[in-house]
Order: C-alpha cells, then sequence, then structure tokens
C-alpha cells in the first residue's frame, strides 16, 4: 500500500457520515476502524492496520495509570466498520462530539492512516504549531534519521 498523504475537504452530512477521498477507498475496502485521537480529532486505520496497533496496545504495561488510561481510551472508542457503497465512514455521536465536527471537516493523511479534524480545530492546531514548526520538522527528522 502507498501510504495515506494529502488534505481533503469533505462534508459531514446530516446523519453524520463522512465520505472518504476515493483515491484511498481501495485502501479502505477491508474495513476500517475509527478512533479517537489525542489532538480531539479523530483516526481512521485499515483494518489490518488496527490489529497491529490493537496488539502493541495490549502488549503495554498494566501499572503505569497514564498507559492503562491511554489503552482504554483509545480501544474503547474504536468502532469497526466498512465503507459504505459511496465511500462514507458512519461516525457515531461520540465521536463526534469528541472531535467537535460539524459540517465542515478536514481530512489529512498521515501514511499508516487518516485524521479527521473539525475544520475550525483543524486550523486552530495549524496555528498554534505554525511558529514552532520548523524546529519540530528538525526534531522529527532528527528521531527518523
Amino acid at each position: 500500500m502507498g501510504g495515506f498523504v494529502g488534505t481533503y475537504s469533505p462534508k459531514l452530512d446530516d446523519k453524520g457520515r463522512l465520505t472518504l477521498p476515493a483515491k484511498f477507498r481501495e485502501a479502505l475496502s477491508g474495513g476500517v476502524v475509527v478512533s479517537k485521537e489525542l489532538d480531539h480529532s479523530l483516526s481512521v486505520y485499515p483494518s489490518e492496520e488496527w490489529d497491529v496497533i490493537a496488539g502493541k496496545l495490549s502488549q503495554a504495561s498494566r501499572n503505569n495509570p497514564a498507559t492503562r488510561a491511554f489503552v482504554r481510551m483509545k480501544l474503547a472508542n474504536a468502532d469497526e466498520q466498512k465503507l459504505d457503497g459511496q465511500g462514507r465512514v458512519n461516525l457515531s455521536t461520540d465521536l463526534r462530539s469528541w472531535a467537535e465536527l460539524t459540517k465542515e471537516c478536514v481530512v489529512i493523511g498521515q501514511y499508516d492512516h487518516l485524521e479527521i479534524w473539525g475544520a475550525a480545530r483543524w486550523e486552530a492546531y495549524q496555528n498554534e504549531y505554525e511558529d514552532s514548526l520548523a524546529e519540530a520538522g528538525s526534531a522529527a527528522l532528527d528521531d527518523v534519521l
């Protein structure tokens, strides 16, 4: 699979369905898992990728209360789905509320998964980190290379 990259602006319909970008639908055709992310966004993982992540989470130390809380949050709020015939994912009221989603949404590629953001929250997030982006990018490259 090629990675999920790019930024898209689909609209959330009145029934809580969001159309995912057409170019990713084949990679997501085996099913997806939608879960809460730390920054009040949602993650959308292909089912196979989610299985790897869930397996790693299940191996996390249960001795640390913060780790237990994170694992619980991630797994308890996961929603397994199949995309419908139009490439839509149905977002529960709880997930929409967590991410503060309204009609205007942003879907961003994160290589192994997609993130869904409310458009206003995404803009605020970008503005918050704009000044530190060069420093963060340099640190991230140091970690990888």
